[in-house]
């Protein structure tokens, strides 16, 4: 496996964790698996041919996970509003 260092690259790995722990009664849990599955490949083609389209190509995959998991975290209820209903 070649060493690779892309910045969209290593991002992916973070970002495919971060994916894996969104709470399976998300929305967005379902989703995250489709997009995940596409980070891989997109890394994979990443360690083939390590040139900067192919980490262009993860650039907007990135993005959109992102996204998703601002959208994911805008579920979580407020704490504090919680906390004053009790």
């Amino acid at each position: 496996m070649k060493v690779t260092t892309g910045k969209y690259y290593q991002i992916s790995k973070l970002l495919i964790s971060r994916l894996e722990r969104l709470s399976a009664d998300s929305i967005w849990a379902r989703r995250a698996s489709g997009l995940r599955g596409s980070l891989l490949k997109g890394m994979d083609a990443y360690e083939k041919d390590p040139t900067i389209e192919n980490d262009g190509s993860l650039e907007k995959l990135v993005t959109k996970g992102f996204e998703m998991l601002e959208k994911a975290a805008g579920e979580i209820p407020d704490i504090e509003a919680i906390l004053k209903k009790v």
